[in-house]
């Protein structure tokens, strides 16, 4: 029998233990969930990608129906918390938890095809909610459900349990990198949704054994009582101060705050992501280098030690400085190189993020409002999806809602403290300095646009360089710079409006396209992002001959220009872009293109910018839709010719060039038909693992990589890579491929790509 005296100390050693036990549940559970919700959004971002044409819309447009579940799911935590209390809502919600087995594994529902003719986000967020949505949004309510139990019990941690954030953005960012660099490697899409399923009933289990702890623990002080009193402090030292002079109870206007500090980078994120995914890399693995981001900034700033606060500080401070620094390269379309102009994107957001959320840990409220505090942070990530997905595309014809997000972020920097004593017109001089400001660096880009060439560039940072000095001494008023920051981007933009050597922007759910014009008017581009789809020169007698990357001289012009009469009878071409190809038509013969984007069809078909459907021999047909859905019903054994030359700014559209495509190609094609793969990329090497294909096909399959068109000066003429495949290889020297050409290379060790497996890491190759 111990001795009376030690009877004490193992108590409480039994109680530390226990504590501890609740704290890792609790850490494990969130961290099992947090993993769960994000590793399903890029897994089902890949499960959708061939029915949107693999466009880094399908990515935003899915974080919108995320965000907004997310939202949902926090919504439900908060009112039922609120009406039910912890102990009879863990009853409701161990109920509710079991309902999504009834639907599992994830997967896309047999038939579903979006129109060809119509908004694709509609059917994309249709598709989202009938697959994922009941899974995902129990899911989510996770996060916010296990500290509002916590804070209920006696557990020491009660009053602040905001530290179990920190496990939950943990396994936010592992699942979401897990997912590109160990799931889909090695798993296919129905063992990835096999795979999930089997997490959420682990997370099933745990959250059980979580709810079995609320019910045994003694009830805590009241720290999340939503009818304690408004202004009285919790009575744990380790509960949030109310900022000086303010109450614990959260206003109107700080309820405000937090979805403001929410929605910039969210917003930010979102922007991020499109623009070094269409205009600098094409790479759908960066992604989720942002979100990634945006997750860890919150790890960090919800650390509960003294370093979250002096990295914010670091971020505050540099948080002006890449302002403009991003601005800037907005302003002057500046792309690369690569491994600058990520990382610079990437480390500007970052710093943002970790400013706005920072700003939003350090005003948290006490565990009573904490339900609300993440309900509100949800809504203002939310909207910021909004904003992206669906008011930005439809408002502006560009990517204006990156430079709108970055003027937001200079208006949330803290305020300091003045210099000297602010004098009586101070808020009108936070007005009247920023529109001064503008107004002088219009007048000096209009001035700049008058001279020529490098000129212009180099002028127009001289006149950023000067108002980014004027307005870095605006930083102890946050409204002032953010004016004055949003006043320079708003007169350059204006300012360079005029510049004729762009005929025509516009933008859709695939993309932001502009028709630009070169050599006094005559050379005509269509240009995505980093991508050209096409050209047309309008010089006497040139506009029925096929340029850029389809000249004569190219690697597909040689190959059209020399197939027999009977293979091109009838020909299909997946991706029309300006409708060069048409060109190598001859007259009887008939053509279809298979383009995914109205948007596409009605610039092509415009004679203001491009005259190839019009002028050249032959006949022709535009179907709308993605090719795979659409050749399905074209007569078997109907073609001679299949050109696989679809781009979306240079993105890889991963469902044209797996086994199952390459099936459905043969099955189209005449015993001698020619099929033909446009692989041209900066940045990932398609020829391997096409050469995997016609191996697997036993199949005979040649390429060649035009280098010399790309580098020879002549604005007519891009560079491009090409593969070329055949049943027989009798059939492609019929075809007349030259010793230009060699066997298509392999991917030792590496499976064929199908519809449910492909690496598209293994791919990267930035020496190219």
């Amino acid at each position: 029998m111990a001795a009376p005296g030690m009877a004490e100390p193992r108590a409480r050693a039994r109680g530390r233990e226990r504590q501890t036990a609740v704290v890792a549940l609790f850490s494990a559970t969130l961290f099992l969930s947090a993993g769960l919700t994000f590793l399903v959004q890029p897994m089902f971002a890949k499960f959708v990608l061939p029915l949107f044409g693999s466009t880094p819309a399908v990515w935003n447009t899915s974080m919108l129906f995320f965000q907004t579940t997310l939202l949902a799911g926090y919504l439900y935590a908060h009112e039922s918390t609120r009406r039910l209390g912890a102990r009879r809502q863990a009853v409701v919600h161990v109920a509710i938890l079991l309902v999504p087995l009834l639907v599992l594994p994830i997967g896309v529902p047999e038939g579903w095809i979006p129109p060809a003719d119509s908004n694709p986000v509609p059917w994309l967020l249709g598709l989202l909610a009938i697959a994922v949505g009941l899974p995902f949004f129990v899911v989510t309510t996770t996060a916010p459900l296990l500290q509002h139990w916590l804070a209920t019990t006696d557990h020491p941690a009660a009053a602040d349990p905001y530290f179990l954030y920190r496990a939950s953005n943990l396994g936010s960012v592992l699942g979401l990198l897990g997912y590109p660099l160990a799931m889909e490697p090695s798993l296919r899409l129905a063992e990835q949704g096999r795979l999930w399923s089997v997490g959420y009933g682990l997370l099933v289990v745990l959250v059980l054994a979580c709810a079995a702890v609320v019910w045994r623990s003694p009830r805590g002080p009241d720290h999340a009582a939503a009818g304690a009193s408004d202004d009285v402090p919790d009575a744990s030292d380790d509960a949030p101060a109310a900022p000086p002079g303010r109450s614990l109870r959260p206003t109107l206007a700080r309820r405000l705050r937090w979805v403001g500090l929410a929605f910039v980078p969210s917003s930010l994120m979102l922007g991020v992501t499109a623009t070094i995914t269409t205009d600098i890399a094409p790479i759908p693995l960066l992604w989720s280098l942002p979100l990634s981001l945006y997750l860890i900034s919150f790890i960090l700033v919800f650390a509960p030690s003294s370093r979250p606060d002096r990295l914010r500080r670091a971020m505050v401070f540099a948080l002006p400085g890449v302002v403009l620094v991003i601005s800037l390269v907005l302003l002057l379309g500046v792309r690369g190189p690569l491994w600058i102009m990520v990382p610079l994107h990437l480390a500007a957001f970052f710093v943002i993020a970790v400013v706005c959320h920072g700003e939003l840990a350090g005003d948290r409220p006490p565990a009573r409002w904490l339900t609300e505090f993440y309900l509100l942070i949800s809504l203002g990530g939310a909207l910021g999806g909004v904003f992206n997905a669906i008011v930005a595309p439809a408002v502006f014809d560009s990517l204006a809602e990156y430079p709108i997000a970055l003027v937001l972020a200079a208006l949330c920097l803290p305020r300091r403290a003045p210099l000297v004593p602010p004098g009586p017109y101070v808020r009108w001089l936070d007005l009247a300095l920023p529109l001064g400001l503008g107004a002088l660096v219009a007048l000096m880009v209009t001035l700049i646009e008058l001279a020529d060439g490098d000129v212009q560039s180099y002028g127009k940072m001289f006149a950023f360089g000067v108002a980014a000095g004027v307005a870095i001494n605006f930083i102890r008023r946050p409204l002032r710079f953010g004016l004055s920051v949003g006043a320079i981007v708003l007169a350059v933009t204006l300012a360079s409006a005029a510049d004729v050597r762009e005929l025509h922007r516009e933008r859709s759910f695939f993309g932001v396209y502009r028709v630009t014009a070169a050599e006094g008017g005559d050379l005509r581009r269509l240009v995505q992002g980093t991508t050209t789809q096409g050209a047309q020169d309008f010089s006497r007698g040139s506009e029925r001959t096929p340029i850029s990357y389809s000249h004569r001289g190219s690697p597909i012009g040689r190959l059209l220009s020399t197939l027999p009469p009977g293979v091109t009878a009838r020909a299909a071409v997946i991706g029309l872009g300006t409708g060069s190809l048409a060109c190598y038509s001859r007259p009887g013969e008939r053509w279809t293109f298979y383009e995914i984007d109205p948007t596409v069809e009605r610039i092509a078909r415009d004679p203001r910018f491009f005259t190839y459907l019009r002028a050249c021999a032959g006949e022709f047909n535009v179907v709308l839709g993605d090719a795979r859905l659409r050749l399905r019903r074209a007569a078997d054994r109907g073609y001679g010719l299949i050109v696989a030359d679809a781009f979306s700014s240079g993105a890889v559209p991963i469902h044209l060039i797996t086994r199952e495509a390459l099936a459905l190609y043969r099955s189209k094609l005449r015993e001698d038909g020619i099929v033909a793969f446009n692989v041209s990329n900066s940045y990932v090497s398609l020829e391997p693992f096409l050469g995997n294909l016609a191996h697997d096909a036993q199949i005979a399959c040649v390429a060649q990589r035009d280098l010399k068109s790309g580098r020879d000066g002549v604005p007519q003429t891009d560079g491009s890579d090409w593969v070329v495949m055949a049943r027989r290889r009798a059939d492609l020297r019929a075809a007349g491929t030259d010793r230009r050409w060699h066997d298509c290379r392999r991917s030792p060790g590496s499976a064929p790509w199908t519809d449910d497996y492909s690496n598209l890491l293994s791919a990267l190759d930035l020496n190219r």
